[in-house]
């Protein structure tokens, strides 16, 4: 397999020794390489990765989202497709089935997260009512202002600012308070006297 005509061809041929109605793709690649996908929707990416040995071929197992669980992978040599086949289906499907379990429970983990910390965000912006939410990696934000003046008087304004940060489980939320001592003080002290005994 010096082309990539030769290369398709070998992958077609592959694909079909894979059976249940197996078929292939290109990929946009530097190297000789073809994608194959089942009815399942289990996918491989075929590669020839050195083209002074065209015999040997590496397969991957393609995943949905590589970003948190990588790819397993077999060299393997090219005999023949029905050895390449049987090389993927012994030692490939194995591994690629458990990198989809482990895939999935991330993502369950991840939106079990998500979930807890969009409670926490609800429960702190109804407390904080105009507050402003931005989301980040895996934690989210929330800003809230205030802007008070001298009652009936002319002077400076004065500006509460509060900054809450709910962290990726949402089990904890950090606070920052900027404002006047006369507002910060009466509000750490009712924290305190809520948390005593706890």
């Amino acid at each position: 397999m010096t082309t990539q005509e030769q290369f398709d061809a070998f992958a077609a041929e592959l694909a079909r020794e894979l059976g249940t109605h197996c078929r292939t793709a290109p990929l946009p690649a530097e190297d000789t390489s073809r994608l194959i996908v089942d009815d399942d929707g289990r996918a491989l990416r075929l590669r020839q990765r050195d083209s002074r040995h065209p015999e040997r071929l590496r397969v991957y197992a393609a995943l949905p989202d590589e970003s948190e669980v990588s790819a397993p992978s077999i060299g393997v040599t090219a005999s023949s497709t029905r050895h390449v086949a049987r090389e993927i289906v012994r030692r490939l499907y194995p591994l690629h089935a458990e990198a989809v379990q482990h895939a999935a429970e991330i993502t369950a983990l991840r939106q079990a997260e998500e979930d807890a910390r969009r409670s926490a965000v609800e429960a702190v912006t109804r407390s904080l009512p105009g507050s402003v939410v931005q989301e980040l990696h895996r934690r989210t934000r929330i800003e809230w202002q205030r802007v008070t003046g001298p009652q009936g008087e002319y002077g400076p304004a004065r500006v509460d600012l509060l900054w809450a940060v709910v962290g990726p489980c949402g089990k904890s939320v950090r606070i920052e308070v900027s404002s006047h001592p006369d507002a910060v003080v009466p509000m750490l002290a009712a924290f305190a006297r809520a948390h005593e005994g706890s």
